[in-house]
């Protein structure tokens, strides 16, 4: 059957069902079975079926912004970046979270296909193929911050130089005398943590170090997980002499995780963050950390959504932003009392 004489009738006598439902799953109807779904859809793509387009109804003037999980100083800058970008567009701002979850619940999938936003803004987390093809049937263009998995040229996204963050990270430590130092990474599924503990990683190869496995620890960006694993870091007989902390949040658990161990910052233990969340410049000692342009990336996010909601093709949708090093109080010289351990 070639794909000039497929029709939605021919898709519903295959799929086993109603021309309505064709029509539904096509539309991006929140009222169709997921099994059911998932059938037409499969046949939709195997036969390379494109519906017909007509005038589309009345679009909401608004985004819908959507975070994995809602609660901390990280989220607030992307929010006031998405809001002062729609602000000057003359549009609202819709917040729903994933509850952790990978992936929008179908709850807020539904509601979003009834209220057609402009478009979707999606926080550290991403839609999975039957959710983009809904927002798509729909002409609800989406925008991914921080993509949690490998960057797709197929998903518009806004990231930033996550692996030149955590290589300038480590090389400031290495340049200031340390030589064991530690990472706490973020969670290991996720691209930026990952391109982060690469550069970490290079930057030490680059001296002739070779990174010890008890060194990198993986936690979820979360001040707890600084906490977590900055005590476990700290009790290991040989502990490190600086820590590079993944996130800034990790890093302020770890400030506390040292002064129960009785260690001072940075004359014991030099630390680094990620991020430059206000925050960093007012906790005792100011944090050293590698500024990442959260409000910056949500303001690029917010722009690229609406450019593509207009249909224009903007000349890029694939953006990684400058991140930089940012010297504060937290990190010193290796002291000469200090060993200089190769790891």
């Amino acid at each position: 059957m070639g794909p000039a004489a497929v029709t939605i009738a021919t898709i519903a006598e295959a799929a086993g069902v109603s021309v309505p439902t064709v029509s539904k799953v096509l539309n991006g109807r929140a009222d169709v079975a997921p099994a059911t779904r998932a059938r037409v859809e499969a046949l939709i793509d195997e036969h390379h079926y494109r519906r017909r387009r007509s005038s589309p109804p009345p679009r909401a003037q608004m985004i819908d912004l959507v975070f994995h999980e809602l609660g901390s100083a990280w989220d607030m800058e992307i929010i006031r970046g998405v809001e002062k970008a729609a602000r000057e567009e003359g549009v609202s701002v819709v917040l729903a979270e994933c509850g952790g979850a990978a992936n929008p619940r179908q709850e807020w999938l539904d509601s979003a296909l009834a209220r057609r936003p402009l478009g979707v803004v999606l926080v550290f987390s991403d839609l999975d193929h039957p959710q983009r093809r809904q927002l798509e049937a729909r002409s609800i263009p989406s925008v991914v911050v921080d993509p949690v998995g490998e960057p797709s040229h197929e998903v518009p996204a806004i990231g930033a130089t996550n692996w030149s963050g955590g290589l300038a990270a480590t090389r400031h430590l290495l340049d200031l005398g340390h030589r064991r130092i530690a990472m706490i990474s973020g969670p290991v599924r996720a691209w930026c943590s990952r391109a982060r503990t690469d550069g970490y990683r290079a930057a030490l190869e680059d001296v002739g170090i070779t990174p010890s496995p008890e060194l990198v620890r993986h936690g979820d960006f979360k001040v707890e997980a600084g906490y977590r694993e900055g005590l476990a870091l700290l009790r290991l007989p040989d502990r490190p002499t600086a820590v590079f902390a993944g996130s800034d949040l990790q890093a302020l658990g770890l400030y506390r995780a040292a002064a129960e161990m009785g260690l001072r910052i940075p004359q014991d233990l030099s630390v680094v963050g990620y991020d430059d969340l206000p925050v960093t410049q007012w906790i005792g000692p100011p944090l050293t950390t590698v500024r990442q342009p959260l409000a910056e990336m949500a303001d690029h996010a917010t722009r690229l959504v609406l450019q593509l909601a207009r249909g224009e093709s903007p000349a890029s949708t694939r953006i990684d932003l400058a991140t930089n090093l940012v010297v504060r109080e937290s990190t010193a010289p290796l002291g000469p009392d200090k060993h200089r351990s190769l790891g």
